[in-house]
């Protein structure tokens, strides 16, 4: 009996590569915790969840790591900073 296997669809390699390098750098610029919570979390200022819109395009992307600049820089509208 084969072991029980959630049916996701995988990502493809450029979708994944995007996915992990901008995950890396909101964990460098922000900290862990603020990372993850940046990267799922819906974004008012972006539209949707950034981890979603950089998987879906390098346009998705480049709009998430430009926002993450302004986090990392403690911008206030973007509500997290590094800790």
């Amino acid at each position: 009996m084969k072991p029980f296997r959630k049916a996701t669809p995988r990502l493809n390699p450029a979708a994944a590569r995007r996915q992990g390098d901008t995950t890396k750098l909101a964990m460098v610029l922000l900290g862990r915790e603020a990372a993850i919570a940046f990267m799922n979390d819906d974004n008012a200022a972006l539209g949707g969840r950034p981890i979603d819109l950089v998987i879906e395009s390098d346009k998705g992307r480049a709009l998430v790591e430009s926002e993450l600049s302004k986090s990392s820089s403690g911008n206030a509208e973007s509500g997290f900073e590094k800790h």
